[in-house]
């Protein structure tokens, strides 16, 4: 009788642990850091402002590398570790070699946190934080970081060349890598939206403007021709994703996709007949929908698979594991 009631006074001790560890202990939370760095925040974002006001560009940069990020692993900082005996870098995958980035400016933001709060911040949240604040300083939404990650001890760049979205994948592709991460056909949109800033390397999207099909304009294509030629030197040449607004947070995006100027073949499949069409046509005359979509579609994919708890580790350099 004594040895059945020790039993099970350790089986309900055992499924309280696990829930703990399995539950609460994977909870992010707004004011995680609170207690622990109540500077943080403050000094990312004014490292932020500072990087995106030296060049405009940064804020598409930092915004990608939190995307890029959170689709490999989960949102664990795995994109900044560089190449090691362990560790094969997603730097030099496919879709993030040569395009990627914006890693000196979270470097400089980690430097900076860990003067006020050594090893007490990850770079995953730091990562998190800045494409938040980076949205703010071009005129896009903001919205509440949930923070608690911890970053990884590991990177994957097969993963990574499976993973991310290419430039030339159809609509029915990226409905399924989104679906893959919990993520809809409207969180799918709106976090393509994100191309309303940045710039793309005419090696995306030579293809498309030099075999003109019927879902480009051809106006359009010829104007990106002048900077883009079938000549491999002009791979690296960029263009802006939206030729009117390129650094402005707006729904010019999707004005465009319903006109036949989407830079990528990825965008434009957004607006080619198919399920997506609803959505870019209500973005495109609503100057709230989109933004609030997008917000919360960046809080929905700041929740894919984050490292908590006892998981991973608080890196001193994001680049390199303690």
């Amino acid at each position: 009788m004594g040895s059945t009631k020790y039993t099970c006074i350790c089986l309900i001790l055992a499924v309280f642990l696990f829930v703990l560890n399995t539950g609460c202990g994977a909870q992010l939370s707004s004011a995680f850091y609170d207690n622990t760095c109540p500077n943080a925040l403050s000094t990312i974002r004014t490292a932020i402002r500072t990087a995106v006001s030296r060049e405009r560009r940064m804020a598409a940069s930092l915004i990608r590398l939190h995307f890029h990020d959170c689709f490999v692993q989960g949102c664990d900082a795995s994109i900044l570790l560089d190449d090691a005996p362990s560790i094969s870098s997603e730097k030099k995958a496919l879709n993030n070699d040569n395009s990627i980035r914006g890693y000196n400016v979270i470097d400089d933001v980690k430097s900076q946190v860990e003067s006020i709060c050594p090893a007490t911040v990850s770079c995953a949240d730091i990562v998190a934080v800045a494409a938040r604040d980076a949205s703010v300083a071009v005129g896009g939404p903001t919205w509440t970081v949930k923070l608690g990650r911890r970053d990884s001890t590991t990177a994957s760049r097969s993963l990574a060349e499976s993973n991310l979205p290419k430039f030339t994948d159809s609509l029915e592709v990226l409905k399924s890598l989104f679906g893959s991460k919990g993520l809809n056909e409207r969180d799918l949109v709106a976090l393509s939206g994100a191309h309303t800033i940045g710039q793309a390397r005419c090696l995306t999207f030579r293809d498309r403007i030099q075999n003109i099909a019927s879902d480009i304009d051809a106006g359009f294509a010829s104007t990106r021709k002048r900077k883009c030629s079938n000549d491999a030197d002009s791979n690296g040449n960029l263009a802006p994703l939206d030729l009117v607004t390129p650094n402005s947070f707006d729904y010019n995006y999707f004005k465009n996709l319903i006109q036949k100027k989407g830079l990528l073949a990825s965008d434009q499949v957004l607006f080619s007949g198919g399920s997506t069409d609803s959505i870019v046509t209500e973005y495109s005359k609503s100057s709230s929908s989109f933004p609030a979509d997008f917000a919360a579609a960046m809080i929905k994919m700041g929740d894919i698979e984050p490292t908590t708890g006892s998981q991973g580790q608080i890196r001193k350099f994001c680049n390199l594991v303690n």
